[in-house]
């Protein structure tokens, strides 16, 4: 009797997911350094050099994380947010999906935020996924201003773009480490912090500091 393990004979695109969901898992609790290719491939129940013929190596494997993860994200939101909305409702609908996602996805969520951003490798990728999240609010916010009859310059776009998305990656990440809460009422919290100042620069108010 041969004592080689036997795997289930599944299509490629089905392992390959089955290795990612695996690697989620342990790098969000190991980080990349830690985590070793034997517990991934033990945690997908298939053998190591599977995972090496099928993903490469575990750097490879690990962007392999980021990519599909961050698509998943941003897919979310961007099904959400039509651009026919009210701004308030497209803004509001963007929220929800992106807390939607980090609630439905919190492995995912520990890879994008906490362990790619500090392993310098990575780097790069996550500011560039964080990118394409700051041009799709900015969008947003240009589409509403132009509804109204007014512009704005893309500096100021792309700076409350910025701080939009850092304000909500931040209570994500709050989000992440308390799985009692709810990511629709977080969304609603976040809307009311963001949408106070967003209302008030699409009416065209804007603050200045005294003499």
């Amino acid at each position: 009797m041969s004592s080689s393990p036997t795997f289930k004979r599944l299509p490629r695109a089905v392992r390959e997911q089955q290795m990612l969901d695996a690697a989620v898992r342990v790098f969000s609790r190991r980080g990349f350094h830690a985590a070793s290719m034997d517990e991934i491939a033990e945690d997908a129940g298939i053998s190591k050099p599977m995972v090496y013929a099928y993903l490469g190596t575990k750097e490879e494997l690990f962007v392999a994380c980021l990519h599909r993860e961050g698509t998943r994200m941003m897919e979310a939101i961007a099904g959400a947010a039509a651009p026919d909305l009210d701004a308030d409702e497209r803004l509001w609908r963007g929220l929800r999906a992106f807390f939607g996602f980090v609630g439905a996805h919190r492995d995912g969520w520990a890879v994008l935020y906490r362990q790619a951003r500090g392993s310098q490798p990575f780097a790069g990728d996550l500011a560039t996924m964080r990118g394409r999240l700051v041009e799709v609010v900015a969008g947003m916010l240009d589409h509403a201003l132009r509804a109204r009859g007014r512009e704005v310059s893309d500096m100021d776009l792309e700076v409350v773009a910025y701080a939009l998305v850092g304000a909500s990656e931040s209570l994500a990440d709050w989000l992440a480490d308390h799985p009692e809460a709810d990511p629709e009422k977080t969304a609603t919290r976040m809307m009311n912090v963001a949408w106070v100042g967003a209302d008030q620069l699409l009416r065209g108010v804007t603050w200045h500091p005294g003499p």
